[in-house]
């Protein structure tokens, strides 16, 4: 049993205890409140003094950390600032405003993962400034298909969002989406005509556009030539955007490979396909140089790369299936080289090779026996190949890789041209090389 006087002293005892507790608690609190009111007044160093003394007063006071980090931030040291906004994280994981604050100074530092982890437990479907924040981790991540989501979302969460239209206005542009970028930055200057930044990028992007489109209008007139001029200055206009340069460089290829220009597309065609090797547009269009060059095995090999990754596309099948066909052709016997011109010669370039050869290998030319025979040879190639590449019927089958005088490259059978040659060296007495109508006298030399 207790007696009245040991009774008395516990009840002081637990009073005193009682108030060291209300006293401790109502210290700190006193503290936090002078602290808020110093950093208000712009006092940094004092409000921090105070911020100290509640932490050290009571170290499970998630909020006297969460102020001390807010006054180091504003001092400008964020270091400082990351272990008090960790530890408030772990005595309240759900505050939210210390969470955005870490992934905030995280991304700064450059840990992307850990900031993206911080975003991605606090944003919310209606936070613009959560979602502002994970979107500029997401840039300093590479993953823009996400960056663009939110800032879409931003832009629409908030009415006057200028600076989310500008974001995604340049994203879209450094991706190499000059027409989005132009779509974007323009909601901008609807909301803020004035904007500085988004009025420049506009005159930037808009510059750009105007010179693609002008160079594409080229390339629907078949007008190729200027087509590659328009891109060359494309290039020249932003050569810190890659896409660009490479989108310039891919049209350029295929400019040159539609204006028969097989040796100049090559080179570009494959620097192209060096930065991007699944691309079909530069790898049919380098095809179709190759087979302007002559490069038979080249253009097949490219044609079945383009297959692979394109393969209902019927232009590829044709392609293929010629370049096949012109390089089985060119194991035989081949116009163009019997010529010596280029498969992209002229009907007059033609007639004038034809009848050089024709005055140098005339058998009339040669009395030895054997070279005569050889010349008779010789002399009738040239006048089948003068006859395949001056008819446009027949120059054509011939650069789809049918001969139109071989019967086995006949389809189908049936009547082909091969009788005008038949008799040898005959046939072709009293012929004029030099004359284009009927074989009416005998070609010869003093």
């Amino acid at each position: 049993t207790q007696t009245p006087g040991s009774l008395c002293v516990t009840v002081f005892v637990f009073v005193a205890f009682t108030g060291v507790i209300c006293g401790k608690s109502n210290s700190v609190e006193q503290h936090l409140e002078m602290g808020k009111k110093l950093l208000a007044a712009g006092q940094l160093a004092d409000a921090l003094s105070h911020f100290h003394t509640a932490v050290d007063g009571d170290p499970k006071n998630y909020m006297a950390y969460y102020r001390r980090a807010t006054v180091y931030l504003a001092m400008g040291k964020s270091k400082s600032a990351l272990p008090d906004l960790s530890k408030v994280i772990e005595l309240k994981p759900d505050f939210t405003s210390a969470r955005l604050q870490r992934g905030n100074l995280l991304l700064k530092q450059g840990k992307l993962d850990d900031a993206e982890s911080d975003f991605k437990k606090v944003t919310c479907a209606w936070d613009v400034d959560s979602r502002e924040m994970r979107a500029e981790c997401f840039i300093k991540l590479g993953e823009m298909g996400k960056a663009i989501s939110d800032l879409k979302a931003a832009s629409k969460l908030r009415n006057d969002n200028t600076q989310a239209f500008y974001k995604l206005s340049t994203i879209y542009y450094n991706l190499g989406d000059h027409e989005m970028s132009l779509n974007e930055v323009r909601e901008c200057l609807k909301l803020d005509p004035d904007h500085p930044q988004c009025f420049s990028h506009y005159k930037r992007v808009k510059k750009l556009n105007k010179l693609i489109l002008s160079a594409e209008e080229l390339i629907q007139q078949q007008r190729y030539g200027e087509a590659v001029s328009k891109y060359e200055s494309v290039m020249k206009s932003d050569p810190n955007v890659p896409q660009y340069a490479l989108l310039a460089k891919e049209r350029i290829c295929h400019c040159l490979s539609k204006d028969q220009q097989g040796a100049q597309a090559i080179p570009v065609c494959s620097e192209v396909l060096k930065s991007d090797p699944e691309n079909v547009n530069a790898l049919k269009d380098r095809a179709e140089a190759y087979l302007q060059d002559e490069q038979y095995e080249e253009a097949i090999k490219d044609f079945e790369s383009a297959k692979m990754h394109s393969e209902n596309d019927q232009e590829i099948k044709e392609g293929l299936d010629r370049a096949q066909r012109l390089l089985k052709q060119s194991q035989k016997r081949d116009y163009y080289k019997i010529l010596g011109v280029k498969r992209t010669a002229q009907k007059k370039e033609i007639i004038k090779a034809y009848r050089k050869l024709a005055q140098q290998w005339h058998p009339d030319n040669f009395q030895d026996p054997e070279d005569k025979k050889k010349a008779e040879k010789k002399f009738i190639d040239i006048a089948q190949a003068k006859e395949v590449l001056t008819d446009p019927e027949m120059r054509s089958k011939f650069d789809q890789g049918e001969d139109p005088l071989d019967p086995e490259s006949q389809q189908g059978g049936g009547h082909h041209h091969h009788h005008h040659f038949r008799g040898g060296w005959e046939s072709f007495q009293g012929f004029n090389p030099f004359g284009s109508g009927p074989f009416n006298f005998k070609f010869g030399f003093n």
